[in-house]
């Protein structure tokens, strides 16, 4: 059993269970997010409760004693996870005292396996063998050599805890534990095969059957009792188990280990060795936790499950979709009155064998997915920030609990329909004796990790089947024990002290790509997780025909609660055939795919931090950085007021001697001549340096910016238009009137809206209203390719809205609160007044100014 420490932890893949961490919600609502009456699972505590029997894992229970694995002590009260040089250091005493007493069980436990060793093979050379050499070398396969192992770390950790010193080293050992992980990788190649020995000898064998049912593990040396009972399968697994377990633990004591100690790079070092081991047998393990035998003596493993929304009659729903090594099988949770233990009902299924992935020009168009309106899922995730900040607000002010329950719930259900209705990516399967499926996902990655799981155990010889009722129902119930993801991904069900991500702007430059068997066209796309799903965020140029791509491309991707990065590498297809018929876009093929955690404290340095990700033999290497939001609020005056960028608006046109600044107008007129079908034109980053080239040209009113136009991507000439709004001195809309902005847009009445909504843009200095209204203008016409381009009016006001209304510092010091409100309530309502006017019928400069005010009041 993992710690209380991590509490919560669903079991997910053994890689996520490092990260992941959610504990409230998926049980509360049925797929449609009805809401439910919420039981417990029988004998459940904070975490579900893992069955015994042979066909599950062969983990203890939380309420076995002694022979679990060991339970971190309690931290003395008022002794939070706070990193403080001091506490830090006490955490990292608990965490190791904890890490040591459980390292006595395993052991333990391993002495235990060892011990029937010996006289089993002393009778493999008598006329009687119990087991012959083979079997005994097959079932215990490098035990020894992992006891030995642990054996010595434990000896040379043990002291170093007994005799605690602030300033002991103990990284070394951690280090040297994680090199010797290929022993591991040994034991889990083997581990199967040892099993179904060990299975077999008991079955041919009552001698055998009566020593592997009943080993005596010695209890810790402060334990009441003298030893506990196990049986060999479940020792067996405990190897397996350990180094997830030592992978958590590297985890905390970085957590809690001063940057500066001599310790920090060795553990960094270890759990780097950790991460990666566990990620290459991540997908070879076929841990026994996860089988169901068949009414026919079968073994049926559980490979994956997961949270996926479904087109089912034309509307969206969420079901619990569960892949076994022979069948895909979907599901949703019943409604069950007090008191009943909840359970699955399957809403359909398919044999592996008779399931098909329709390749884009086969696929018959779907059922027509209505988008949800992007302005509704705003208004959702505005909505859900808000209530962030009062449980927050309420947290502070200890308030009653029963209120933060009732916040937590509302956040919940704006969550849930965030999740729901927000996936737009296609994911088709098909039984090719009938019906096709249509999931909608969010992410290119999770469309990739399911088809990749499938196609994988396709590759054994499977056979087509019909389950039974009797089959099926054995099938379904199996599934609310077998099931690895336990919550619906939302951060409401996220604990309470968990790091609640980063707020503001990640830069990331994308360098260069190694590890391609063969040359071709490669792109590499960005995506980070955003209100519990994954969002994809940038993308490079396509690097042609090459088997070593040098991007060198920086992107400003923005983080709302951010935690982690996906780098997706794809094969760009220029085959005009093979178009997904779902949307409308030519199938690339993904090459490699891989994730990283953004640790605050590695990121949240003004350097950049290198790293490489590694994906399918493929290795990427990118650099990154993070600004905060509250800096990337900033709007800085240029010191040079000979340029463009940074310089008030109406310097710039006066020494123009226009209406609108050049930059202004060329790159409205470059985006609209062959960027205005582009999809996520405005959205998807440019090239940072590109956008910093020309940045340069405009200031230095160089006579070459045209030809450099006509030569630049058109995602960087976008983003060079959004640079110039977003970096002058004063916002488009002014310092002096963003107050009157904010009241006006909040106004109930309709007709006093727009009086004032108008008023206030006759106020403007002319150059800025112009400017405005031109811009205006392009928007409109941009949304107009909406089927194209993907960019409605509110995506685009989304984009455009704080760029051109966010106050400049001096403004903005009485506005802020944290991150997260910021972006909830102003950068909202900045949108809002964009939105506004993009909604509007055509708004005239000369209209304006001939018109008169129905009030006159200063604003």
């Amino acid at each position: 059993m993992e710690p209380l420490s991590h509490r919560g932890l669903p079991r997910l893949s053994w890689i996520d269970t490092l990260y992941s961490n959610f504990s409230y919600g998926a049980d509360d609502y049925d797929g449609e997010g009805n809401e439910e009456q919420k039981v417990p699972p029988e004998g459940s505590e904070t975490m579900p409760y893992i069955d015994e029997s042979p066909t599950m894992s062969p983990q203890l229970s939380a309420r076995s004693q002694g022979g679990g694995d060991g339970i971190l002590p309690t931290p003395p009260e008022g002794l939070g996870p706070a990193v403080e040089a001091g506490k830090g250091l006490e955490m990292r005493k608990l965490v190791l005292s904890g890490f040591l007493a459980s390292e006595e069980i395993y052991i333990n436990q391993l002495e235990a396996l060892l011990l029937p060793m010996k006289p089993l093979k002393a009778t493999a050379t008598t006329s009687q063998p119990v087991l012959t050499i083979q079997q005994i070398e097959t079932i215990f396969y490098k035990i020894q050599d992992i006891y030995e192992i642990h054996k010595e770390f434990y000896d040379n950790l043990c002291p170093k805890v007994q005799q605690w010193d602030s300033q002991v080293t103990l990284g070394h050992l951690f280090q040297k534990l994680a090199s010797q992980l290929g022993v591991y990788k040994a034991f889990v190649d083997n581990y199967k095969i040892a099993l179904e020995t060990a299975e077999k000898c008991s079955q041919s064998n009552n001698q055998f059957q009566k020593i592997s049912e009943e080993l005596k593990v010695k209890a810790p040396k402060d334990s009441k009792d003298s030893h506990t009972s196990i049986t060999m399968e479940a020792l067996l697994y405990k190897p397996i188990d350990r180094v997830t377990r030592s992978t958590l633990v590297l985890h905390d004591l970085l957590k809690h280990t001063p940057v500066d100690h001599p310790d920090y790079p060795l553990l960094q070092d270890a759990l780097r060795i950790s991460q990666n081991f566990l990620s290459s047998i991540n997908e070879d393990i076929d841990p026994r936790r996860t089988a169901v035998t068949t009414p026919k003596g079968e073994t049926r493993q559980l490979v994956k499950d997961g949270f996926l929304v479904e087109m089912a009659e034309s509307s969206r729903k969420l079901r619990h979709v569960f892949l076994f090594t022979d069948v895909l099988l979907c599901a949703k949770l019943k409604k069950t009155s007090v008191g009943k233990h909840q359970q699955y009902d399957c809403k359909w299924y398919i044999p592996l064998a008779d399931l098909v992935f329709p390749s884009p020009e086969e696929s018959e168009p779907s059922p027509q997915v209505h988008p949800f309106p992007d302005h509704e899922l705003e208004d959702m995730k505005m909505k859900i920030s808000a209530l962030k900040s009062e449980i927050q607000k309420e947290r502070a002010n200890k308030g009653q609990s029963r209120a933060i329950e009732r916040l937590k719930k509302k956040m919940f259900e704006n969550e849930f329909l965030l999740l729901l209705n927000s996936p737009t990516i296609p994911f088709r399967i098909h039984n090719r004796n009938g019906k096709s499926y249509l999931f909608l996902l969010s992410s290119d990655y999770e469309r990739s990790e399911w088809r990749e799981a499938i196609q994988k155990l396709q590759k054994k010889d499977l056979q087509a089947f019909v389950l039974s009722s009797v089959e099926l129902q054995v099938l379904t119930g199996s599934c609310f024990k077998l099931r690895t993801v336990h919550n619906i991904p939302v951060t409401s069900n996220k604990d309470d002290d968990e790091a609640p991500g980063l707020y503001g702007f990640l830069h990331v430059i994308v360098h260069s790509a190694k590890g391609f068997k063969q040359s071709a066209n490669l792109y590499c796309t960005l995506e980070v997780d955003s209100f519990g799903y994954f969002v994809s965020k940038a993308k490079t140029r396509v690097f042609r025909d090459t088997t070593e791509p040098q991007w060198n491309e920086e992107f400003e991707i923005e983080l709302e609660g951010s935690q982690s990065l996906r780098i997706l590498c794809y094969e760009k297809c220029y085959d005009k055939t093979k178009v997904n018929k779902d949307n409308n876009e030519i199938v690339d093929k993904i090459m490699g795919k891989g994730q990283i955690q953004l640790d605050p404290q590695t990121v949240q340095t003004k350097n950049w931090h290198m790293d490489v990700i590694e994906m399918n033999g493929i290795k990427v290497e990118f650099s990154m950085k993070f600004t905060s939001r509250d800096m990337s609020l900033k709007r800085t005056p240029s010191k040079k007021q000979t340029g463009v960028f940074g310089v008030k608006i109406s310097v710039v046109t006066k020494r123009e001697r226009s209406k609108v600044p050049y930059i202004v107008r060329q790159c409205v007129e470059e985006v609209e001549k062959r960027g205005i079908e582009e999809i996520g034109i405005y959205r998807i980053s440019g090239v940072a340096t590109d956008i910093q080239a020309l940045k340069a040209v405009f200031d230095a009113n160089n006579k070459d910016v045209l030809v450099m136009l006509s030569d630049m991507d058109i995602n960087a000439i976008a983003g060079t238009l959004k640079l110039y709004f977003r970096e002058l001195p004063e916002p488009l809309l002014t310092d002096r009137l963003y107050p009157a902005f904010m009241e006006g847009i909040a106004l109930s009445d309709p007709a006093a809206k727009e009086n004032c909504m108008m008023h206030l843009l006759r106020t403007l200095p002319d150059p800025n209203l112009i400017t405005f209204l031109f811009l205006l203008e392009h928007l409109k016409r941009v949304a107009e390719k909406e089927p194209i381009n993907k960019m409605s009016l509110h995506n685009l006001a989304t984009v455009f809205g704080p760029t051109l209304l966010r106050p400049s510092e001096v403004e903005s010091k009485g506005h802020l609160t944290s991150a997260s409100d910021i972006w909830s309530h102003d950068v909202m309502a900045q949108v809002q007044v964009l939105l506004y006017y993009l909604q509007h019928p055509p708004i005239s400069f000369a209209e304006l100014k001939r018109n008169t005010l129905y009030f006159s009041t200063d604003v």
